[in-house]
């Protein structure tokens, strides 16, 4: 599942949902982390992405993020690991969300 965030402010509140959906305890760590892997990022690049893990008990998803070269306040997002459909759904509607 693949879509983009408009702005880089709103990344850290798009992830926090995805990781309160699969009841990963989400944290300043874990902010920071995503913080720093994104810097260098290039979404025209697959090898400079960062990725993160999201791991709760019953689901565990990858993350991965890539600044837009062309709109550099725009994140490119990809959610990998989601098997259920009500988890697709909410994660669909959370990129129909923060792609305003």
């Amino acid at each position: 599942m693949t879509g983009a965030v408009c702005e880089e402010s709103r990344l850290r509140p798009f992830v926090e949902l995805l990781a309160d959906y699969v009841n990963h305890a989400f944290d300043d760590t874990d902010w920071e982390t995503i913080e720093i892997g994104l810097d260098p990022t290039d979404n025209e690049d697959p090898d400079a992405w960062y990725s993160y893990p999201l791991t709760g008990p019953a689901h565990s998803l990858e993350i991965r993020v890539a600044r837009d070269v062309e709109d550099g306040d725009m994140v490119s997002v990809a959610v990998k690991g989601a098997t259920a459909a009500d988890l697709r759904l909410r994660i669909d509607t959370l990129f129909a969300a923060f792609a305003r």
